[in-house]
């Protein structure tokens, strides 16, 4: 697949994901990039050059690019997934996977307002302008910020223990 159709593929699950349930699936930083918004991690791990010295699950189960395109290597099966984040990506490929990579780019840029016009490098999007452009109410954002806040918190004790 090209590698910028699945930046957007999985730029989409996690924000429906995080629309849906106060929660990313993925945990990764969003970002307004030149050509439309992106996971970061993900965004890095597939255009940046593989390390040979430093096996990653991810190369393990994808291709390094070539000529802008990515391959499964392997399946990593769904056991972290649950039947309903299943559901929500079969729907976005559904909606989306019939688009080119630059289709889908100009379609995210004219209907995702938490992406903001980037010539170079990268601008953060805050969980605020999602869930704003999610038509999420100012207390159900305060409620959704509280609730990631006090997860962050908890993982960063448990990952000290």
């Amino acid at each position: 697949m090209n590698y910028m159709k699945l930046i957007k593929l999985l730029y989409l699950a996690d924000r429906g994901a995080f629309l849906r349930w106060g929660r990313p699936m993925s945990g990764d930083a969003y970002f307004s990039m030149r050509w439309g918004p992106v996971l970061s991690e993900v965004h890095d791990l597939i255009t940046e050059v593989p390390n040979p010295d430093r096996q990653s699950s991810w190369s393990e189960h994808i291709s390094a690019s070539s000529n802008y395109e990515v391959e499964l290597r392997k399946d990593a099966g769904d056991d972290e997934l649950s039947k309903a984040e299943e559901r929500l990506i079969d729907e976005i490929f559904a909606a989306y996977g019939h688009y080119g990579p630059f289709e889908l780019v100009d379609l995210l840029h004219k209907t995702l307002p938490e992406w903001k016009e980037v010539q170079s490098g990268r601008t953060p999007i805050e969980y605020r302008e999602i869930l704003q452009a999610g038509g999420k109410t100012p207390e159900e954002i305060d409620e959704i910020e509280s609730e990631l806040d006090s997860l962050r918190l908890i993982e960063s004790i448990l990952k000290i223990a």
